[in-house]
């Protein structure tokens, strides 16, 4: 037979072989041993965490005549002919090609007939979401009356696609990411039973790069032997993955922390010489600054979590850098990193993003011109080096020309370079749901609002570590008794926070003991709350009450209008944020 991939090979056949996912398989087994099977289940989570296994498994378990402490066995005539796939009351269903309402006709009509081998018919529906309305509609007609023989279990990566009438019938159970540790170690016992050697430092890149997906993981690995001749080297995981060396990561931030613009500008050569990629390079930066700040907050977890890659000097770089330094720095990074999009020469944005980082203290610290009497203090003027300043200042206009060559150079980039950079715009202000930050808008009240801004700290302080680190530059800017509009300083964190579950269940929990109730919660930006408010306002204008037509002042109709405006406003927000001019 042909070579099969490692994620093949070594796919679990037992729920004890399932990684990293405790107590899911440990709460089937139990539902096996008990006979409390459910006839649907719905298998949630990250690509690669073994939603799929887990079905299989499940479904040899419930015809596994050997049944033994919830584990299949792997042996009698049923489970090999699943494993097989040849036993004809296991059907796997792939969605996203089968998404319409015939074929889902076609499997409630074919659900009624009795199995013909196994115990029980199991339909394993793979990317459920995909499935279009009116298929989940004919599926739900199954689901509300199913057969006594028939198992459906559903698989996506994308819950929140599937209607709540479906999810309402069927046990859900949410697989998680992989910890890196837990990856680690199923590389390190696959290669031990190849006798393949490797180096531990690769397995952990090659770990971290998986983003907790053991298929993700097990498919790079496949590619390190194949690139490295059947050995695992650290410089053919990083060649692979197209990660940086944790070394040149933590000289770079050495040399732009202490302003040292051409030894940071060589690190950026190296690189680039090496053939790594641009924008992993600013996304493995970007990774070194989260390490930071969560190093600040628990050394002892973000050293657990990396797997000993943080590099030997990296307490002596967290420890030289403030937080809002490092926010600073994300910002930058995000920016050029946008940029890095549209642009065929990399090269000139990483020395643009290295001049800016390294001088970011000295633009920071630019201050309006002093008084005589401070400029003739000898001891202000002993501090300030001409030579270095102007070496910088000429660096600075060397990559200007270069930049300005660049376009002038390639004017066929300069339209399409401008027109992702609004496509990307419009998708951040798009991750906003508008119609929910105004319904909270429409019952907002200035009390709701200072109830959820007193006990704010509360509610962080039952958040874990890693949450208050991603939560400590937020606020509540608006609310009312059903809801609440949190702003974030950082665009970055508020991306962030936006697509972090964990982190919203955990928010939520943390709502219900401080408050007694789980308000509906909203994320924005800092930046964009302003052009919100503005637009609800005027969409939204105050109608006149009966006793404005009855006290109507002399002076024209639109101001009593006017007025109105801005008293909701003040109600809405507060009269510390309202300001009022006249035009």
């Amino acid at each position: 037979m042909s070579y099969q991939a490692l994620y093949r090979v070594w796919r679990p056949q037992r729920f004890d072989e399932i990684v990293g996912q405790q107590v899911i398989t440990q709460t089937l087994k139990n539902a096996l041993v008990t006979d409390q099977i459910s006839h649907a289940y719905l298998f949630n989570g990250p690509r690669g965490t073994g939603k799929t296994s887990t079905a299989k498994i499940l479904a040899k378990a419930v015809n596994c005549v050997n049944l033994k402490d919830g584990e299949p066995c792997n042996e009698c005539a049923t489970c090999v002919a699943i494993n097989n796939g040849s036993l004809n009351d296991v059907i796997e269903i792939d969605a996203a090609s089968n998404n319409g309402v015939e074929e889902i006709r076609n499997i409630r009509d074919k659900a009624k007939y009795a199995p013909t081998e196994a115990k029980y018919k199991v339909y394993i529906i793979d990317e459920v979401h995909m499935l279009s309305t009116g298929a989940f509609n004919a599926l739900l007609k199954t689901l509300e009356e199913p057969p006594a023989h028939v198992i459906f279990i559903l698989a996506t990566t994308e819950p929140h696609k599937i209607p709540a009438t479906i999810i309402s019938r069927v046990q859900r159970f949410d697989f998680k990411r992989i910890k890196a540790s837990d990856i680690l170690e199923q590389m390190k016992k696959i290669l031990n039973s190849k006798d393949i050697k490797y180096d531990e430092r690769a397995l952990k890149v090659i770990a971290k790069s998986a983003e907790g997906g053991m298929r993700d993981a097990l498919s790079i690995l496949d590619q390190v032997l194949s690139y490295s001749d059947d050995e695992v080297t650290y410089e053919s995981a990083l060649q692979v993955t197209g990660s940086v060396a944790r070394d040149d990561l933590q000289n770079y931030m050495k040399d732009v922390i202490n302003g040292n613009v051409s030894d940071g500008l060589k690190v950026v050569q190296d690189i680039l010489d090496s053939g790594k990629d641009a924008s992993q390079f600013i996304e493995d930066l970007i990774n070194y600054c989260q390490n930071i700040l969560l190093y600040k907050q628990d050394p002892t977890m973000v050293n657990a979590s990396e797997l000993g890659l943080l590099g030997d000097d990296f307490k002596e770089v967290a420890d030289s850098v403030t937080p809002e330094k490092v926010y600073r720095y994300v910002e930058i990074m995000n920016d050029v990193q946008q940029q890095l999009r549209s642009t065929y020469h990399p090269d000139v944005y990483l020395d643009i993003l290295t001049v800016r980082l390294a001088n970011l203290d000295k633009n920071q610290t630019t201050q309006p011109v002093a008084a005589p009497a401070q400029q003739a203090t000898p001891s202000v003027q002993s501090t300030v080096d001409h030579q270095v300043v102007s070496q910088l200042q000429a660096q600075i206009d060397t990559l200007t020309k270069q930049l300005e060559q660049v376009k002038h150079a390639t004017p066929v980039a300069a339209t399409p370079k401008q027109a992702p950079r609004e496509a990307a715009v419009k998708d951040e202000k798009a991750t906003v749901d508008f119609d929910r930050v105004f319904k909270v808008l429409g019952a907002a009240t200035r009390a709701n609002l200072t109830e959820y801004q007193n006990q704010w700290d509360d509610v962080m302080n039952l958040l874990s570590v890693t949450q208050r680190a991603i939560m400590h530059v937020s606020r509540p800017v608006a609310a009312s008794p059903d809801g609440i509009v949190v702003a974030f300083d950082y665009p970055f964190l508020y991306q962030k926070a936006g697509t972090d579950t964990d982190l919203m269940d955990a928010l939520q929990n943390a709502m219900d003991r401080v408050f007694g109730k789980v308000p509906d919660i909203m994320f924005v930006p800092k930046e964009e709350w302003p052009s919100i408010r503005k637009e609800y306002l005027a969409n939204n204008p105050v109608s006149k009450h009966p006793k404005h037509k009855t006290d109507a002042p002399t002076h024209p109709a639109e101001e009593p209008e006017k007025n109105e405006t801005v008293e909701k406003a003040q109600e809405l927000f507060g009269n510390d944020i309202v300001k009022i001019e006249d035009n």
